[in-house]
């Protein structure tokens, strides 16, 4: 079975634990994730797998460590840790309804591309270039994230089902997370659209990018993860490669009159 503690990991989390009260909805949890690789994250409903993201995130108390690049992470505020490549996309479709798809992502990626109040007064034709080149640069980004061009025109609710969730991710991603956390990202998919989204995560992973997906569609985790963690009732049931989970008897006999 592979380790947490596996040289050159982009993100590593060591003995996460979290409890409310006298309930441990997380306890010992370690794992990491490489330049290059995808993590799944699977489990049995209640298992523990979104309080693993957002005790990552530190989006909610918890003990043990996380690590960016080897660098302790664990006390930084979960807005800072974009800045520091790691991004998250939530269960839900999240988009601001009522801007056109493009109009989403040059708001998200107005920190790094807007322009001030000082500047647009005083240096108007500059603002105006920032202004087009945050269009080029957003245009760009959903094409590269499976949001075509016919798209961006449109307002999120206009846009198919699967091209929503591909919004999300690309939303999530913005200009190019290191680290991209996904929270079932197959949701209400299928056919045509699963197959994108398979194509998409290998793409993002062929780039470079460490992915850690939550989901519930096996067939997906099994044939794009390099690695899986396995949790059951806030602990890890197993850890490794989907050939070595294929083979773990616990993990059918966890699964075994659950529902999914």
């Amino acid at each position: 079975m592979s380790t947490a503690t596996d040289a050159g990991s982009r993100l590593r989390v060591e003995n996460l634990r979290v409890a409310f009260g006298a309930l441990v909805a997380l306890d010992g949890v370690s794992w990491s994730v490489a330049p290059g690789e995808i993590l799944g994250i699977i489990g049995p409903n209640g298992a523990g797998k979104s309080t693993c993201y957002n005790a990552t995130t530190n989006m909610l108390t918890h003990s043990g460590k996380v690590f960016i690049d080897g660098k302790d992470v664990t006390e930084v505020p979960a807005s800072r840790l974009a800045a520091l490549g790691l991004r998250r996309a939530f269960q839900q479709n999240t988009f601001f309804k009522n801007l056109t798809v493009l109009e989403n992502m040059i708001a998200v990626i107005q920190p790094e591309y807007g322009t001030g109040l000082a500047e647009t007064v005083f240096r108007p034709f500059h603002a105006r270039r920032r202004a087009m080149q945050a269009r080029e640069v957003a245009a760009k980004a959903l094409e590269h994230l499976g949001v075509p061009q016919q798209f961006h025109d449109l307002y999120p609710t206009e846009i198919p089902y699967g091209t929503q969730r591909m919004l999300s991710i690309a939303l999530a991603n913005a200009t190019g997370a290191r680290t991209l956390m996904l929270d079932e990202p197959a949701a209400g998919l299928g056919g045509e659209d699963m197959q994108k989204l398979k194509d998409l995560l290998l793409a993002l992973r062929a780039e470079g990018m460490a992915l850690i997906v939550i989901e519930h569609h096996m067939d997906l985790i099994m044939n794009v993860t390099d690695r899986i963690v396995i949790l059951d009732q806030g602990r890890m049931l197993a850890y490794g490669t989907p050939e070595e989970i294929r083979r773990d008897p616990r993990v059918l006999e966890a699964y075994l009159g659950r529902d999914e």
